[in-house]
């Protein structure tokens, strides 16, 4: 975990430092900057692998004129620096940092695709005045970059705050609230902020000042939609469990203290458990939980699975103060954010980052190998005739919207009204809080200038050509929920602790060979990720192979209707900020709708808290411009 920044055309120390000021949660223990002109890099650093100052960026390799800032791990690192050396580079350090440099050295742009892990660079080469910008593939790390007016210059960094402080103007982009609104997410390459755009996941951006716009290429595809391998599922379980283990082996590499994060569910319990076998000792491990509302609280699974390994566990209790901290977490994401599990993602991270400071998590798991129920309803309803889901839809409004949102009655709620669309908009349905309401949300003139309808022709496009019904819903989740909800999620709240928080679950020989198993081995009737759990069945305790599926959230249903229904009400009612955006009397009717009973709207409700959260922000951080610009100075 560190963060980078850069400028190219418009460089300054004052720009750098300033950059690097705003990412220093991200790397505490040490930083950087270099210029050479119009050119800078910075870096501030959380010392990982190599903790010498030999490993510190931004760093160059044989070549003076090639330099490099880099956020990440790079898992292939003693494999390319052994390749590397044979074809006479001479490294200086132990990093996984220098491969990089000597990779770019020896193969140029193409570096990108040798490089097997998370990560986000900036590469300055200055011989061929070319900037490299890369993410990794399933977009762990996030890259933001904003273009001058005149195209001549372009900055970089790991946050968009980091841009905001040198200097670039902070401001709403209205063109991307229909999709945030309706997904709780803006995808690459757009974002709320005007000007500022992000490198979309697999990708590589160049640009060559003077020489026309940066070019941006997909350098990797996920292969849900690949031809399935002819495989067997005891030749699958045995593979599956090969790649699984020498995954986590790869993410034990670390000099400062390292454990895991466990919820007692299937995934990160097969993570602490490959722990525990390949490091031969006790694996410190966190969770969190809601000792006053069980149907939130996994902890009990999560000690089942620590006496199991006899990892040294330790848990943490949430309770309705900690959305206390959603101001800070606005900031930490640079804007709005609809995942309320971010509120306990950042406390775990928290407590984690007081005992170590590399953590691995189970994420992953449920994207590779069809964990989500949802997936399985988007395969059941296909299967219905379309005359029939339309008739199922009318059903589906006839059962009470104000179901807890975990219960049978809920959930088949979800599934009924929805049935009767096509299957993009189906899966939208499931996932949205407004993408079929945004007439009735956002005021009329807004209405009159904004896209409303490409929220859903986006979404559709996902679902179009070949492939299972499965296979698309897992590609889709895959581009989509795991680039631009969980992935930030993660980072940010980890960031905040100065965490590095690894995933092995998305390691690339896994996330390719996965992809193209058959249905029939990754699911089976309605039992999920049924080849990784055959393929640890020794490892797993009977509690948890048994337990059922759990989403990993608060109970914020409950809580704005008890303790926090003055936040909710004082935040989004009379001077609210989003009252410019939206319309009132739609807001009014769903907090009303939610506080007298009759529906769940907590989930679209978080939402718009914390959009107005964000829009108080940016008025606050543009005050002192303001007044300066009145005053005669610059904004």
């Amino acid at each position: 975990m560190c963060g980078i920044f850069g400028a190219v055309g418009d460089a300054t120390d004052e720009a750098l430092a300033a950059g690097r000021a705003a990412l220093q949660h991200r790397g505490p223990d040490s930083g950087g900057q270099w210029r050479e002109g119009a050119v800078g890099l910075g870096h501030t650093r959380l010392r990982i692998i190599d903790l010498s100052e030999a490993a510190a960026q931004p760093m160059s390799g044989c070549d003076p004129s090639v330099r490099l800032t880099f956020n990440g791990e790079i898992y292939n690192h003693r494999e390319l620096r052994a390749e590397l050396e044979g074809k006479g580079h001479r490294f200086r350090s132990r990093s996984d940092s220098e491969a990089i440099v000597h990779g770019y050295e020896e193969w140029g742009p193409a570096v990108v695709e040798r490089l097997d892990g998370m990560f986000a660079l900036g590469l300055w080469d200055g011989a061929r005045r070319r900037l490299l910008l890369a993410r990794d593939r399933t977009g762990k790390k996030p890259l933001f970059f904003a273009l001058s007016p005149d195209g001549a210059a372009l900055r970089f960094a790991s946050e968009v705050k980091a841009l905001v402080a040198a200097g670039h103007p902070d401001a709403l982009d209205p063109s991307a609230l229909p999709m945030f609104l309706s997904w709780g997410w803006v995808p690459a390459p757009a974002t709320l902020h005007a000007g500022v755009r992000q490198l979309p996941t697999a990708s590589r951006l160049l640009f060559e000042p003077g020489r026309g716009a940066p070019r941006v290429e997909t350098y990797w595809e996920p292969t849900f939609r690949a031809p399935p391998l002819a495989v067997r599922p005891a030749e699958a379980r045995a593979r599956v469990r090969e790649l699984v283990v020498a995954a986590v082996q790869r993410r034990l590499e670390s000099d400062v203290p390292l454990g895991a994060f466990l919820s007692g569910g299937i995934d990160s319990t097969i993570v602490v458990g490959v722990m525990a076998k390949l490091l031969g000792r006790r694996v410190k491990t966190f969770s969190i939980g809601f000792a006053s509302d069980p149907a939130f609280d996994e902890t009990s699974y999560a000690r089942v699975a620590s006496r199991a390994f006899s990892t040294e566990h330790t848990e943490f209790q949430l309770g309705p103060g900690s959305v206390e901290a959603i101001e800070h977490l606005v900031w930490l994401h640079d804007g709005p954010f609809s995942d309320s599990s971010a509120i306990p993602t950042a406390q775990v991270a928290r407590m984690t980052r007081e005992h170590v400071t590399v953590a691995l998590s189970g994420d992953g798991g449920d994207e590779l190998f069809a964990g989500y129920l949802r997936f399985l309803a988007a395969e059941a309803s296909e299967k219905v005739p379309a005359p029939l889901r339309a008739a199922l839809g009318t059903a589906g409004g006839l059962i009470p919207g104000a179901l807890p949102p975990h219960s049978l009655g809920a959930r088949a709620r979800r599934f009924l009204v929805a049935a009767g669309l096509p299957l993009g908009e189906r899966m939208g349905h499931w996932n949205s809080s407004f993408a079929f309401s945004l007439p009735s949300l956002l005021r009329p003139e807004l209405c009159a200038s904004l896209d409303l309808d490409g929220p859903l022709a986006w979404q559709r496009g996902f679902f179009a050509g070949d492939g299972t019904t499965l296979a698309r819903v897992l590609d889709h989740n895959f581009r989509t929920y795991l680039a631009w909800d969980l992935h930030p999620k993660v980072d940010r709240c980890s960031a905040g602790q100065a965490l590095e928080v690894r995933a092995p679950l998305l390691d690339t020989a896994l996330v390719e060979y996965a992809g193209r198993l058959p249905d029939g081995i990754k699911r089976r009737g309605l039992r999920t990720k049924v080849v990784l759990r055959e393929a640890f069945a020794d490892l797993l305790p009977t509690e948890i192979q048994r337990r059922g599926k759990r989403g990993f959230g608060v109970p914020l249903a409950a809580w704005f209707r008890g303790p926090l229904r003055p936040l909710l009400q004082d935040t989004l009612g009379s001077g609210a900020r989003l009252h410019g955006l939206l319309q009132r009397s739609t807001i009014d009717a769903l907090i009303d709708d939610h506080l007298t009973g009759r529906a769940d709207r907590a989930d679209p409700l978080f939402t718009l808290l914390t959009l107005e959260v964000w829009l108080r922000q940016l008025a606050r951080a543009s005050a002192p411009r303001a007044v300066e610009a009145a005053a005669g100075g610059t904004p």
